[in-house]
């Protein structure tokens, strides 16, 4: 398993900035202290601590080249308390800003710790991306923003998802719901509908052994799921429901559901 992007870690670097500008742009006029509807748990402050704590341990990690686990609660200030907008926005700018220097400084191949099987920095600078960007849909959700996403970043946003759901580390989690996916002739194909043909943005999601593999490529599988680039992306990260008229399911519907429940992550 690579985790291999298809962004260079420059884009990585540009992209992460540009997406906690916009994840910022979000909250500017919003309450704070609404209730994130695809995080029900949260409130949009609680959001914005999640997503800069996150940034600023995947900073430590590569500021200082931890080759160990570093601890999120010891290391990493989890942000100002409350609703203050102006403290939580300048908390979480600086945030990003560091890591992002952070990753730029160390480049895609420092040797760092990651959760996964790759241990480069570049790990971070892809993870912290799609990190931000996935959380910019709730925050999108919440406040009713439009969300919108370049789709080079969208197409390997779902890439990097299907990579992680096959780590062995992230399939130990859920093998006691893995019956209900995985089985002979299970397969799903994910299929956005409105990009170019060099983009490639085609998902055939083989289901009959465990792990899983996929493959970029057209194929008739038990279930399609096919709309927009970013209405599929959601509905693939649960920020959108399947049954949403902006996407198609054709085929077995309960499978998608089930894979959906698994591979959430």
């Amino acid at each position: 398993m690579t985790l291999q992007g298809s962004l260079t870690h420059e884009r990585y670097c540009d992209q992460l900035l540009a997406e906690a500008e916009r994840f910022r742009s979000h909250l500017r006029d919003a309450d704070l202290s609404a209730t994130v509807p695809t995080c029900p748990d949260w409130t949009l402050a609680d959001l914005v601590r999640h997503v800069g704590g996150a940034h600023r341990w995947a900073g430590t990690i590569v500021a200082t080249r931890s080759t160990e686990f570093v601890s999120l609660k010891s290391h990493v200030r989890q942000g100002p308390e409350g609703t203050d907008r102006e403290a939580l926005d300048a908390w979480f700018a600086e945030g990003a800003e560091r890591t992002v220097a952070a990753l730029r400084e160390a480049g895609p191949d420092a040797e760092v710790w990651t959760w996964a099987p790759v241990q480069r920095s570049g790990f971070w600078a892809r993870r912290m991306t799609h990190e931000t960007l996935m959380h910019r849909a709730d925050a999108a959700a919440t406040t009713g923003a439009a969300f919108e996403v370049p789709q080079d970043v969208a197409a390997d946003c779902l890439e990097e998802w299907l990579q992680l759901c096959a780590l062995p580390v992230l399939a130990e989690r859920r093998a006691d719901r893995a019956a209900e996916v995985f089985g002979p002739g299970r397969s799903i194909h994910f299929h956005a509908t409105d990009t170019p043909p060099e983009l490639n943005a085609e998902w055939f999601v083989d289901l009959t052994g465990d792990p899983l593999t996929h493959r970029r490529t057209h194929e008739k599988a038990t279930v399609a799921l096919r709309g927009p680039l970013t209405d599929v992306l959601r509905v693939a990260y649960r920020r959108l429901p399947a049954d949403s008229d902006r996407v198609a399911v054709l085929g077995d519907r309960g499978l998608l559901d089930r894979w959906l429940n698994w591979a959430t992550l």
